[in-house]
Parts: structure tokens; sequence; C-alpha cells
């Protein structure tokens, strides 16, 4: 059978297409992004524990998601882990200043992220903040210890 060109060319474009799909569906799923960074501002929180909470995580406010887990370090001062996270610039002078952060699980892989609640105050959050109210991550292990305590005592 006889090819021809334009055969040949269709055929490379198709691969072409589906090869740059693949490339966009990996970066959609790894949250990497080839845009341009929007302006963008960093808060600060410290946690007592971070379970599975990695860099790059999604931290999201009422569902949406704002920004990203940038730095993930032990504050040597107070022996938590000090997590910063680069928030959307629209948010900078929204967020009050008693405004909270909880390490949350989503879906059934248990991916971790950062989960932000809305507080009450006037005074509001800038670049470079601390928020003071978090909660820590539910850690599966220590779960299951306290029930198991709890069964052997009754």
């Amino acid at each position: 059978m006889k090819r021809s060109k334009t055969m040949e060319l269709g055929v490379g474009l198709f691969m072409l297409a589906g090869i740059l799909g693949l490339v966009f569906l990996g970066l959609r799923v790894s949250g990497l992004s080839l845009a341009l960074p929007n302006e963008t501002f960093q808060l600060e929180a410290n946690f007592s524990s971070i379970g599975g909470l990695k860099p790059r995580a999604r931290v999201t406010l009422a569902g949406v998601t704002v920004g990203r887990v940038e730095v993930i370090e032990l504050d040597t001062e107070w022996y938590d882990a000090r997590v910063v996270m680069e928030l959307d610039g629209q948010l900078e002078g929204q967020l009050p200043e008693d405004s909270t952060a909880a390490i949350l699980t989503a879906g059934l892989l248990g991916e971790q992220y950062v989960g932000l609640s809305m507080g009450g105050a006037s005074e509001t959050l800038a670049d470079g903040d601390i928020l003071r109210d978090t909660q820590s991550a539910m850690v599966l292990e220590e779960l299951i210890q306290q029930f198991v305590t709890n069964m052997i005592k009754e």
C-alpha cells in the first residue's frame, strides 16, 4: 500500500497533539503551571504536626485554590513546623488577622492541603505576617491508637 505525504503529515500532527495533551495533563495534575505568576504575597503559619503536607500543596479559601505551600521547615525557636504559603495578591489586605489555617485531607488518596477560614477582625494580614490560629493535621495512626486505648479501658 502506498503512503501519501498528507497521510504521514496527518499522523505526525495527531501524535504531536497527543504528546502536547499529555504534557498539559501532567502539568495540571502536578500543580505546576506555564502561566506567568500573578502578583502574590506570603503568609506564615506554625503547626505542631503537618502530617503528609508537602511543598506545592494547595492553599484554599472556601474550597477555591488561592495559593500554594512554598516552604516547610522546622522553627528552631518553638520546634514546630513553619509553613510559608504564597497566596494570590488580590487577597492581600483582605484576610482578617484572626483567620485560621488548618491542614485538611482531600479525597481517598489522602492529599493534604491548607484550608484557610476567614476571621472577623477589622485588622488584616499583610505580606510576611503570621497566622496565629492553626489546626494541625490529623494523623490516622494517632486516631487508631486513641480508639484502641479507649477500647482497652472499657
